[in-house]
């Protein structure tokens, strides 16, 4: 049966059984693939109450909205699964966009953004039995640490506690911890290279056994001290994204730095970025599309709408800059470039680049020279 997203709340008022039904007969996948890379689209920012992007305030409240662009993420090449709440997860096991996806529960939503109790991250979302019986791939918590903050104690052991549970049940965990305090009312995270090897080393101990634990980590404030930072576990990890916010460039410059800093570091060679695409985008109108880099260390660009930007070589950059076309690369060092409205630009040769500056044609290049 296929459904529309209008179609939701019909559905789940006459058959909320169908949300069973559909996590049954979902097709899973592997954790990681043959590439060793994961990159997953995270989606559940609306439980914490934190619904911005920029500053649009309510960026993210149109659940309607929210389902187009993840759905959009999830069609896009190289990206792996999505991270959410119950109430997204349950809306996209219904519209049938889960195959061959790794989902990943969100297991602690409590501390709401702007809250006094924000630091307080209770465990209100998925549990590891609801994990286990879903047939979801993995879980996330977050877990930020106050050193000002009795409660924090708290956290720690709850966090622990939910380590032991995902494992006993054989289900990886992606713990994503900061160091962080207050300030001026605010939380705020620490993202000095001293404060983020000091949370590595307090969330890797967490539990009677670290065989499911993975680390969601932080870029540092400096991307070159990843590499040291890193050494600090022996865990799997992905990087976190975040939001891009006004300076793109920066922060496509700051997750490819990090990246190439575990590579020269640690030599495990798993370190990718999980980040926010999919879901409102920067704020300003420009979302809803995956850039997604899955060679050695260079920049995939989307500065359009829809559109998707994928590239696969050594060296060099694939930009979009249109609403809904696609730019690919998959050569030794050559760009390709879209700046139309709707269609594709495809380079296959060796040197030289293929562009499509037009409104509604493909420029495409297979030779070896322009």
């Amino acid at each position: 049966m296929t459904i529309s997203i209008a179609d939701l709340a019909t559905l789940r008022a006459r058959h909320p059984e169908a949300v069973a039904e559909a996590a049954a007969r979902r097709v899973r996948r592997p954790l990681i693939g043959d590439s060793g890379r994961l990159m997953i689209v995270a989606a559940d920012h609306p439980a914490r109450g934190a619904l911005g992007v920029g500053d649009h305030r309510l960026a993210m409240a149109n659940r309607a909205d929210l389902l187009e662009r993840l759905c959009v993420a999830l069609s896009r090449p190289g990206v792996d699964g999505v991270l959410a709440t119950a109430d997204i997860l349950d809306d996209l096991l219904l519209l049938g966009v889960l195959d061959d996806k790794v989902v990943m529960g969100s297991m602690n939503r409590g501390g709401l953004a702007g809250a006094v109790f924000e630091m307080d991250d209770r465990f209100t979302g998925h549990r590891a039995q609801d994990i286990a019986r879903l047939r979801f791939d993995a879980g996330k918590l977050l877990l930020r640490i106050n050193y000002d903050d009795p409660g924090s104690l708290t956290t720690l052991e709850s966090t622990a506690r939910a380590v032991d549970d995902m494992a006993a049940l054989q289900l990886p965990l992606f713990v994503e911890p900061f160091i962080s305090r207050r300030v001026d009312g605010r939380v705020r995270s620490d993202l000095s290279a001293e404060a983020v090897t000091r949370s590595i080393a307090i969330a890797s101990g967490l539990g009677g056994t670290s065989a499911y634990t993975w680390l969601k980590l932080p870029v540092t404030h400096d991307p070159d001290d990843m590499a040291e930072v890193l050494e600090t576990s022996t865990l799997p990890a992905v990087l976190l994204g975040g939001e891009v916010g006004d300076d793109q460039e920066g922060a496509y410059e700051k997750w490819r730095k990090a990246a190439a800093a575990d590579r020269a570091g640690s030599g495990r060679g798993q370190v990718a970025a999980l980040s926010v695409f999919g879901q409102c985008g920067d704020g300003r109108g420009h979302g809803g599309g995956a850039a997604v880099n899955r060679v050695n260390g260079r920049l995939a660009v989307n500065r359009g709408r829809e559109g998707v930007v994928v590239n696969r070589d050594s060296e060099d950059t694939a930009v979009n800059r249109g609403n809904e076309g696609t730019a690919v690369n998959r050569v030794n060092t050559g760009p390709t470039v879209n700046a139309a409205e709707t269609e594709s630009a495809v380079n296959r040769s060796d040197t030289d680049p293929a562009v499509n500056t037009g409104d509604n044609r493909s420029a495409v290049n297979r030779s070896d020279r322009p």
